[in-house]
C-alpha cells in the first residue's frame, strides 16, 4: 500500500483524513508524519506539501496544481536524474479522497 490512513481515536472504524489545513494523504510509510494535502480549486486538484520537522516548507510554497506537476516529472526525465516528483503526488488518491468528502 502506497499510503497510510490515519484514524479518529473517537471513532476508529471512519478514516479521518482531514484536519484544519484541509484533505490529506500520508504519501510514505517511512514518514508517517509528513502529509500532502489536497484540494480541488475550481475543477484543478492542486497538491501541497506538509512537513512538521520542516515547517518552512508549507510556509514558503503554496498549491500545486498537478499539470506543474507533472511538467516538473517530464525536465526529471529529460534531465536523465533519479528523481520522481510524481511519487509524492498521486492524482487517483487526491481525487478519491475528495470524492469522498
Amino acid at each position: 500500500m502506497k499510503w497510510a490512513i490515519p484514524y479518529d481515536s473517537a471513532s476508529p472504524r471512519e478514516p479521518n483524513m482531514k484536519d484544519e489545513r484541509g484533505h490529506y494523504y500520508t504519501p510514505s510509510l517511512q514518514h508517517p508524519e509528513v502529509r500532502m494535502y489536497v484540494r480541488d480549486n475550481e475543477g484543478v486538484i492542486e497538491f501541497r506539501l506538509y512537513n512538521p520537522n520542516e515547517p518552512i516548507i508549507w510556509e514558503k510554497h503554496q498549491w500545486v496544481p498537478y499539470s506543474a506537476i507533472q511538467q516538473a516529472a517530464e525536465m526529471y526525465k529529460e534531465r536523465a536524474t533519479d528523481r520522481n516528483p510524481l511519487a509524492l503526488y498521486d492524482l487517483e488518491i487526491a481525487k478519491n479522497l475528495l470524492k469522498a468528502h
